[in-house]
């Protein structure tokens, strides 16, 4: 008894700490302290148990106490959880949650996925993109491989790129890695003719491709020569193109769009704010060899909306334009820097608002130079009837001229192929 005597002396001496209840063990039975009196109950407590956490807390529990790295490699298979009621639970992960990340920290050791279940390799892909594997700069390239290789389009579709040139120029590489897709947005990314991605543009690889835009990327008629040179003598490359936009590039001319007319499946194209001399010529010569008509109003293909990233690697694609972002992000030692520029030097932002305007003033000035095949309907707004009965009219009239047109094109087929056509196919 001489214990609980100065426990309860201690008790009254720090009655100011609320520390709860307190139970003893003597005899294999528990008693409870009364804090007020000192004595002891020897009664089940009824009262709510003083818990230490809050209601649905949850800890993993981890058996070691090493870096971040040997800990996510050794995690207890445990999951330690407490519940509603305060008790300490736990649970053991699945078997094939365990394989999935172990198989997922070493993706990049896979020698090949073809063959196997599209499902489990979706849900590999995610794992592996949630511990962002494929952000890395080497093993992720080699793991993404893998996944392009064995289930192409699934991986990703769809990819847009618009105004992205720093993640093309960092991870060019995976990029070109991506198989069988569908659409492709390039725009306002500046590439150039010689870029390597427009290069990359022309392979097999690509030859899936039905949207393409290249909306204000300093193209000329070289590069569109470079583009079109497998589509036009060995019937390769982008030959299932349907929609092509070209608005922006004042570089292109006459010229250029005469190789525009090898694409024989395009049923859209926008030319708008190209460097045309004579457009009417221009306008005659699409719609009598490919058979564009002029569209009066401007067609939603090219709004740039339909074009999204979609497929597995999306949120990968997401990774890298936030990894490129952090990598650019001014430090605060250069704000001071930064600000003494702007504040001395204006030129260089006035440079880039001009820079845009004249690029609008040109489209405006050039006026909307786009085409569409009229037994597609899903490819344009819908016109009035009378429009289209007029360019039934004047295509009956001009049935001797196509004729004439026709011939003068297929003489033009001999003489289509230079030096530089032929240097060209020799890199294929």
């Amino acid at each position: 008894q001489n214990w609980m005597k100065g426990m309860s002396y201690c008790l009254h001496s720090e009655s100011h700490l609320d520390t709860g209840p307190i139970y003893v063990r003597e005899n294999g039975k528990l008693h409870m302290v009364n804090q007020g009196a000192g004595s002891i109950q020897n009664v089940t407590p009824k009262t709510r148990p003083f818990s230490l956490f809050s209601r649905g807390f949850s800890v993993e529990l981890c058996m070691n106490g090493e870096d971040d790295r040997a800990r996510r490699q050794r995690t207890d298979h445990f999951i330690f959880t407490y519940t509603k009621e305060g008790n300490l639970r736990y649970s053991a992960k699945s078997l094939f949650s365990l394989v999935l990340g172990y198989i997922s920290d070493n993706v990049d050791h896979i020698d090949s996925l073809i063959g196997f279940p599209e499902q489990i390799a979706e849900k590999l892909f995610s794992a592996a993109e949630a511990r962002q594997k494929f952000t890395e700069p080497v093993t992720g390239l080699r793991a993404l491989q893998k996944f392009t290789e064995a289930y192409g389009n699934l991986v990703l579709c769809s990819l847009c790129l618009r105004n992205r040139y720093l993640v093309i120029s960092a991870k060019l590489e995976e990029i070109k890695s991506f198989r069988e897709l569908t659409c492709l947005d390039l725009s306002c990314c500046k590439l150039g003719d010689e870029h390597e991605l427009l290069e990359h543009l022309t392979k097999e690889a690509l030859s899936s491709v039905k949207r393409l835009l290249l909306k204000d990327n300093s193209l000329s008629d070289a590069g569109l020569r470079r583009m079109t040179a497998p589509v036009r003598v060995l019937k390769k490359g982008l030959e299932n193109l349907s929609v092509l936009d070209l608005s922006c590039n004042p570089k292109i001319t006459d010229v250029g769009i005469r190789y525009l007319l090898s694409f024989k499946k395009l049923n859209c194209l926008d030319i708008s704010g190209t460097g045309l001399k004579d457009v009417n010529a221009v306008i005659k010569r699409i719609q009598t060899q490919i058979g564009l008509v002029h569209s009066k109003v401007p067609l939603k293909e090219f709004d740039h909306s339909n074009c999204k990233t979609e497929g597995w690697a999306e949120q990968t694609v997401l990774q890298w334009e936030q990894a490129v972002m952090e990598a650019i992000k001014p430090q605060d030692n250069l704000r001071s820097r930064t600000a003494a520029l702007h504040f001395y030097g204006k030129t260089h932002r006035i440079k880039e608002v001009v820079k845009c305007r004249l690029v609008e003033a040109e489209t405006n000035a050039s006026g909307n130079l786009q085409f569409y095949k009229e037994k597609v309907q899903n490819c344009h707004l819908p016109l009035k009837k009378e429009v289209a009965g007029s360019h039934e009219l004047k295509n009956n009239k001009k049935r001797p001229l196509d004729e004439q047109e026709r011939e003068r094109t297929s003489k033009q087929k001999h003489l289509c192929l230079t030096v530089e056509d032929w240097d060209l196919l020799n890199t294929y």
